[in-house]
């Protein structure tokens, strides 16, 4: 049995310490918006963020993630209400959708350690999140517009 700190909640575990945290979130926990891609890291699409750093959930074992907080995309508002969800929604940013929560997350990770991020911050921040339908401008232009209602309304870039 492990604790772990998941959106703000204490959670008792039963999985191995070598068990891939996306599985625990998935399978035992029932939190599906963190998805599985490609099982080795490389896509994103099962980003999360852990002692507030983006990691790829797929590859993290479980004695990995220690006392950390773990932030889903179920965590990252309770509303859906984020403003990087509501940019994501008002500029159509997904097509399938698959990878968008990884997306988010990798973004929420961005604007936390650069609230006010250039194209090539962007770039950096989000390389190693893999959209196959290519919807990388709107991507650019959603975290833009989040950093922008973050800074207006004060908030700073808060998860």
């Amino acid at each position: 049995m492990a604790t772990l700190r998941i959106n703000g909640k204490g959670i008792e575990v039963s999985a191995s310490a070598d068990t891939p945290l996306l599985w625990v979130l998935r399978d035992e926990l029932g939190l599906t918006g963190t998805k599985f891609g490609c099982g080795i890291g490389a896509c994103g699409a099962c980003t999360v963020i852990a002692g507030g750093t983006a990691i790829r959930s797929c590859v993290t074992p479980l004695s990995a993630v220690g006392s950390s907080e773990i932030i889903t995309i179920e965590g990252l508002s309770s509303d859906g209400m984020h403003p990087l969800q509501v940019a994501w929604r008002e500029l159509n940013v997904p097509q399938c959708g698959y990878c968008q929560c990884g997306q988010i997350m990798s973004a929420a990770s961005l604007l936390k350690s650069t609230p006010n991020p250039s194209d090539g911050d962007i770039d950096s921040g989000m390389s190693g999140n893999i959209c196959r339908c290519g919807t990388y401008p709107r991507i650019r232009a959603a975290i833009k517009e989040a950093a922008a209602a973050m800074s207006h309304a004060g908030k700073g870039a808060s998860l």
